[in-house]
């Protein structure tokens, strides 16, 4: 039986939440050059979300991201290497938790799906109004297609790819994508 979508309101403690998954993850792919960033909506204050805490993982290439994902594992995340067939530059692992889930995206950094998904974020936490619309959208897709996750995502990409659009017109997310340009952790 499929499992319904359910969208939750913003809770202020997601970011905590990822604070703490970000440390396990850092601590397990030491000497890696992972960079490790929150997206999706539960990484936008205010904007509702399944709760998710995607987290993108960066690395220098693929080669590396394949090194990563017995470290993850042992962390916890199962790995689907089905998922490479038709997105062949990421690596797709998760863990299904209760309240919460994870899912981990391990890409290369600076790449495609790297910049379009930290635009996407940095884009919605710039612009209150694009993040409320999409709020909207979103509860009313989930409603519509409660029991569909596929349509209900598939509802959505047209609203993502306008904002990718205007972020990648803006530059929002262009700013420290590699790890080399990045400022020091607090």
């Amino acid at each position: 039986m499929p499992r319904p979508v359910i969208i939750v309101d913003y809770d202020p403690t997601w970011p905590d939440v990822f604070d703490v998954e970000r440390a396990r993850i850092e601590t397990a792919l030491a000497g890696l050059q992972a960079r490790v960033e929150h997206v999706g909506s539960t990484a936008v204050p205010g904007l509702c979300a399944k709760p998710i805490i995607d987290i993108l993982i960066g690395v220098p290439d693929l080669g590396v991201a394949d090194r990563c994902v017995p470290a993850l594992v042992a962390l916890g995340y199962e790995y689907f290497p089905q998922h490479e067939t038709t997105m062949p530059e990421r690596r797709y692992l998760d863990r299904i938790g209760e309240p919460l889930s994870y899912h981990l995206h391990v890409v290369a950094n600076g790449g495609d799906f790297w910049q379009r998904h930290l635009a996407f974020r940095d884009y919605l936490r710039a612009h209150p109004a694009a993040a409320a619309e999409y709020d909207r959208l979103k509860r009313e897709l989930a409603q519509r297609y409660r029991n569909d996750r596929e349509a209900y995502t598939n509802a959505k990409t047209g609203f993502i790819r306008s904002i990718e659009a205007r972020a990648q017109r803006e530059g929002a997310g262009e700013q420290a994508r590699t790890a080399g340009d990045l400022p020091p952790r607090p």
